[in-house]
């Protein structure tokens, strides 16, 4: 006799969805329960926003299906049917800043028609909200809620269309401690009605305090879906990294990259870069940092964890609510990236299309942009002078262009990543700082960017690279994990991809340090809890200083 398929709020089946040659799912699959709250995990690049987009219309799958209690899921492009089944609450706020909640409410469709009458829209919306018991006042304008009550208004706005399965984008990335435990005080309340959530979040911890089950995927598969009680954490994490041993369940044909090779660089001398309680409010705890010639340093987390946060101060693009910079013993003027360039600190940004390259402009354009000083008597621009300063890089890089005056647009990935390096060398700075710098680059680029960065330090600099990839990390001599704003462990190189990633995602520091343990027993290097090292002024590097 068959067996009787359980009701779903959502099921998605065998779901492939390619972008050009890049496959972003390769069949997979995810049951959510009525009432249920189901949580999604994977590295970056797992899947989870492709499969997140197809859940809720936003792309067509290219093969597989997808059903909302048991019935097809709507016709692609209408939109009014799917906001009926389904709703995502993102991490960036959805609502119109300068609109009232009872205008975000009901947006696109105010009760009644033609003239619109305000006291029957807040009459309306007042009991929309309690409803769904969110205690917010309709004539509040949404720029004026904290991030704990616009997550609360998107989801009553959802709810409100008739949708029972809510997707919450790392929901607790900005929420306080008591933010989180109302949020998932008020979830559960929601829950008791028949509502499903699907919980996508960095912190795994979290997984296991809300979730009744999970589902991981990793490169672009689904590899394990388990009851939260009965997985063990460092199962999960092993799920999630791919180093399977001993982890019940998953599907073997996940490839697991292989590490990137490093040239260790021995780290003496005076430090390149120091920092002494640097903290911004909200972003990251005061942080005792020492970057020496010859050392790469990572500084990992997931997402809000608060390592970007620290790469942009260092770089002058976040001022800093106090502590101090250092460049070779010479103070910084924070929050100003004229200042920090003309101190020796070189950036690589996180998204070069945006950050980082003029579009349309000429490689040599892009490569000089911080050095056009250099370039020419009385403030001019010789474009001979600027054409051979530009082929050194290109040389010095092995960038793949047919000469310095190609247009940076008609480059590889990897390549235009060179040019963004190599504006960042251009000045030869003390110390480079790059956030996720191999992001959107092939395996072979990744390796041949990682090279460069190890050459900076070989030549007497440092770098800081602000990563949650670890293929970035592995370059490192010293990595520092964080979790909301502060650094919970550090790690000698040697680490193992299930240490790391548990110290990032939140797994509990006494968890974190058994699992160390036993994964390091016989490598070369290991994790210490940063937790313990205190405001030391430097000595060793880390700063896991409490406020």
């Amino acid at each position: 006799m068959a067996a009787v398929e359980q009701p779903t709020a959502v099921r998605a089946r065998r779901i492939v969805k390619r972008f050009g040659p890049t496959v972003a799912l390769d069949r997979a699959q995810l049951a959510v329960a009525p009432g249920e709250a189901h949580a999604l995990v994977g590295r970056n690049g797992a899947g989870k926003s492709t499969l997140v987009s197809v859940l809720t219309g936003m792309a067509r799958p290219d093969e597989g299906e997808v059903t909302f209690s048991g019935e097809p899921a709507p016709r692609y492009g209408d939109t009014a049917a799917w906001r009926a089944k389904v709703a995502c609450v993102y991490q960036k706020s959805m609502v119109v800043p300068e609109l009232t909640v009872a205008e975000n409410l009901y947006l696109g469709r105010f009760p009644g028609s033609g003239r619109i009458r305000w006291p029957e829209l807040r009459e309306a919306a007042r009991a929309t909200l309690a409803e769904y018991g969110v205690e917010v006042d309709p004539r509040t304008r949404a720029k004026d809620l904290g991030v704990e009550q616009r997550q609360f208004v998107e989801i009553a706005r959802a709810l409100s269309f008739g949708a029972r399965l809510i997707i919450l984008d790392e929901p607790t990335a900005q929420l306080d401690a008591g933010g989180i435990d109302r949020l998932f005080a008020r979830l559960a309340e929601l829950r008791a009605q028949g509502v499903a959530f699907l919980f996508i979040s960095h912190h795994l911890q979290e997984v296991y305090e809300l979730c009744d089950t999970v589902t991981v995927f990793r490169d672009a598969r689904h590899v394990l879906t388990a009851p939260v009680a009965e997985l063990p954490k460092e199962d999960l994490v092993a799920a999630m990294t791919g180093d399977t041993a001993g982890a019940p369940g998953v599907d073997s044909r996940a490839a697991v990259r292989a590490p990137v090779t490093r040239r260790r660089a021995e780290p003496g001398g005076e430090p390149v870069l120091r920092t002494e309680g640097l903290c911004a409010e909200g972003a990251f705890a005061p942080l005792d940092l020492v970057v020496r010639p010859g050392e790469v340093v990572g500084l990992a987390g997931a997402t809000a964890s608060g390592n970007t946060a620290v790469g942009e101060t260092l770089v002058g693009l976040r001022r800093p609510d106090g502590g101090r910079l250092a460049v070779r013993g010479r103070p910084v003027r924070t929050g100003s990236v004229p200042h920090a360039l003309d101190a020796g600190i070189g950036y690589v940004p996180e998204d070069r299309h945006r950050q980082g390259l003029v579009p349309g402009r000429s490689v040599a354009e892009n490569a000089t942009l911080t050095v056009t000083d250099q370039l020419g008597p009385y403030g001019t621009v010789l474009p001979s002078r600027t054409r051979a300063f530009a082929q050194r890089m290109i040389t010095s890089l092995d960038i793949k262009t047919a000469g310095p005056s190609q247009s940076v647009s008609g480059l590889s990935g990897g390549n235009q990543q060179k040019v963004v390096i190599a504006r960042a060398l251009a000045r030869e700075p003390s110390v480079l700082v790059a956030i996720r710098p191999t992001a959107g680059v092939d395996v072979k680029s990744k390796d041949a960017l990682l090279g460069v960065v190890r050459e900076v330090a070989a030549a007497g600099s440092g770098a800081v690279i602000v990563s949650d990839e670890l293929d970035d990390l592995r370059v490192c001599d010293r990595v520092l994990a964080f979790f909301h704003g502060r650094v919970v462990a550090e790690f000698d190189s040697g680490w193992t991809d299930r240490g790391l990633v548990a110290a990032m995602e939140g797994i509990a520091e006494r968890d974190t340090e058994r699992a160390t343990e036993r994964d390091m027993a016989g490598a070369p290097g290991g994790a210490r809890d940063a937790t313990h090292t205190g405001h030391q002024g430097g000595h060793d590097g880390t700063g896991g200083r409490t406020s």
